[in-house]
């Protein structure tokens, strides 16, 4: 069994929220970043925790915490690469912290794609949307993808379709992939038979 290192991206600015940490924010009487945790760690062999902001809070959750190497907030990518350089295993897999119903065979769907397809990334999509930042990455695209950040490089699509990229369909799952921008989406997610799978 091939082993993955799975890495929750918090390192955003969230400024959708008004500049909140998604992870903390309440769902259902607990952060989000739990219900995310939950549904990832028994599907990895090692878990991170990608932030910048808030280091003691996101400590208390038990998972350690690695900040971006590439600076200046550059996005979701720059929380992988910083999650390609801190795993002790080949194979890294990157979800939001704002997903709280995020697949349960996320990682195992995603690792039989690539293999079948040979390829270097394998990625979410459901009902024709692709999910990139929903990403199993292969760790020797470490350099690759800092240099592609070096260059000014943002987008999580124009990255991956760079490379030998699979896709996983799951469009027996299109609600996992729900994730939280606003507080109305909260609210939402909190109402009778919202929050669809998560634990």
């Amino acid at each position: 069994m091939r082993r993955i290192t799975g890495v929750v991206l918090a390192g955003g600015l969230g400024r959708r929220m008004g500049g909140v940490e998604k992870g903390l924010i309440e769902l259902c009487g607990r952060p989000l970043l739990a219900h995310v945790i939950e549904r990832l760690r028994p599907q990895v062999d090692e878990l991170l925790l990608n932030a910048n902001r808030e280091i003691q809070r996101y400590a208390a959750f038990g998972v350690p915490v690695v900040g971006d190497v590439i600076e200046g907030c550059v996005g979701p990518l720059a929380g992988l690469h910083a999650g390609l350089v801190r795993a002790t295993h080949d194979l890294v897999l990157s979800v939001p912290c704002d997903a709280p119903s995020l697949p349960g065979d996320l990682a195992s769907r995603l690792l039989a794609r690539m293999e079948t397809e040979d390829a270097e990334l394998a990625i979410a999509r459901s009902r024709g949307r692709m999910h990139p930042v929903f990403c199993l990455c292969r760790r020797a695209l470490v350099e690759d993808l800092a240099g592609y950040l070096d260059a000014g490089g943002r987008a999580v699509r124009t990255w991956v379709e760079s490379r030998r990229l699979a896709i996983e369909d799951f469009d027996d799952e299109p609600a996992a992939f729900e994730n939280i921008n606003t507080i109305e989406d909260v609210r939402r997610l909190e109402a009778p038979g919202g929050l669809s799978g998560a634990a």
